[in-house]
């Protein structure tokens, strides 16, 4: 196993922790909810194995990054420019963007809003989603016709912190579920987000049981230690800007025009591979690859075919 290299850069107004490794063509990791840096464990040493310099950081309110206490200091053009001041710290001109979960949003969004510093695009199990018509929470309502929908649960500022924080260990095991375990306490009936009738919170609906194979004890305590510290109203933020960030974004063009890769995953119960159908409309030199077997934490359920996958979209890049 390759050695992390850990530091701090000041960027955009707060102070990012970035682990990195290896050194070559610049690729930036971006996680999701409720991640770390620590989920691209397995990327980072395959990319630098490869001749890359591969970069992931805790994104603002996560982890040793910053985490400003207003729910609008989290809108996407905030977290796009999180990742710009990251490069112009590091001496970066140019990088490939990769990005998993909520990650993926602000990959997709990194490419439109900076297409100059960011030359490719890598989406796992999060697709390229074409502005809404209307606000999205009001979208989000219309889907879920009265019943949970955890994005809309995730709203209300308090209520989810105050459930997940009860027992963070619960909580982590409650997400990070293989994908047979995950997909039995999701509703296959229900539309995308939408976790069986109202009332309750998110935690009725995950499993409580070990955590799935996919990460070792250890790696579990590394996420466990972190939420226990920071708690999860940071990344909650991310959920609360859906309409500021949906205002944010009326005057640009939705189309990415880098070359992109799109990895989905074959039983993802949230971010649906089917979800991706379309792209190519807004995304037209696009890439697409299954992983097969995998649920939602794909990068860590199936390393070997995720890193293959983006070392095949990288190989005229490699040093």
């Amino acid at each position: 196993m390759i050695e992390f290299k850990h530091q701090f850069v000041q960027s955009n107004g707060i102070r990012m922790h970035v682990a990195e490794a290896g050194s070559g063509y610049p690729i930036v990791f971006c996680h999701g909810f409720p991640e770390l840096w620590y989920s691209w464990r397995h990327q980072l040493n395959a990319l630098a194995a490869a001749g890359f310099r591969a970069i992931a950081p805790d994104q603002r309110g996560y982890g040793e990054t910053d985490a400003p206490p207003p729910i609008e200091a989290y809108t996407q053009k905030l977290l796009v420019g999180d990742l710009v001041g990251m490069l112009d710290a590091l001496g970066i001109a140019k990088a490939v963007i990769v990005g998993h979960d909520w990650g993926g949003a602000v990959a997709w969004n990194a490419a439109m809003m900076a297409p100059q510093r960011f030359s490719r695009v890598i989406g796992v199990n999060t697709p390229f989603f074409p502005r809404a018509p209307i606000k999205p929470t009001l979208m989000l309502e219309m889907i879920a016709q009265g019943k949970f929908h955890y994005m809309l649960y995730f709203q209300q500022p308090g209520v989810a912190e105050a459930e997940l924080e009860r027992d963070v260990s619960r909580s982590l095991r409650g997400f990070y579920q293989g994908a047979s375990d995950l997909i039995g306490a999701i509703p296959a009936d229900d539309p995308p987000g939408v976790w069986g009738p109202a009332g309750g919170g998110i935690l009725d609906r995950l499993p409580d049981q070990p955590h799935g194979s996919f990460m070792t004890d250890a790696d579990f305590d590394v996420f466990v230690k972190a939420f226990s510290r920071t708690g999860f109203r940071g990344g909650l933020n991310w959920y609360r800007n859906l309409d500021r960030s949906w205002e944010e974004s009326a005057g640009l063009e939705y189309r990415v025009k880098q070359p992109a890769l799109m990895i989905t995953a074959e039983l993802d119960p949230v971010l649906r591979p089917q979800l991706a159908d379309g792209m190519e409309t807004f995304v037209p030199d696009l890439q697409k690859v299954l992983v097969k077997g995998s649920g939602h934490w794909t990068q860590q359920e199936k390393p070997a075919d995720v890193n293959a996958a983006i070392l095949d979209f990288l190989k005229d890049l490699s040093s």
